[in-house]
């Protein structure tokens, strides 16, 4: 009986630090972010972890500078630049933590939610054919 109660002890430690690795993971995805900035230094746009635009900057002389379709695409150019830098940034932290057999674009899909996540990972898996219940 001591023998199962160590291996249990063992498992529940387990389970304690890797549910706190995720959890150290989503507040650290949650302060993530990147800028990008266009060549002319015109535009620069800040977004966070799950693609949300936080801050936009112009140059004093963009509108002299730029027509109003040059300033839209160079928006849209620098939120999917700075998107795919943090996106990058994002997989790259996370790669210790994530399942072998399961691809990043499964994990980070869209309206990922690490809370949400967890709980689905934690949810007992339906038992299959000659499983004990």
């Amino acid at each position: 009986m001591d023998e199962a109660w160590t291996a249990l002890e063992k498992l529940v430690k387990e389970v304690n630090q890797q549910t706190q690795q995720v959890q150290d993971m989503h507040e650290k995805a949650r302060d993530m972010s990147a800028s990008a900035t266009s060549e002319d230094g015109m535009v620069t746009v800040t977004v966070g972890a799950r693609g949300d635009v936080s801050k936009i900057e112009f140059d004093p002389r963009v509108y002299r500078k730029l027509s109003p379709s040059e300033l839209a695409a160079s928006l849209i150019e620098q939120i999917g630049a700075a998107t795919r830098t943090v996106s990058g940034e994002l997989k790259e932290a996370m790669r210790p933590l994530a399942p072998t057999d399961l691809p990043f674009e499964d994990l980070l899909g869209e309206g990922v939610d690490f809370p949400s996540f967890l709980a689905q990972a934690m949810s007992p898996r339906p038992k299959g054919r000659g499983e004990r219940p």
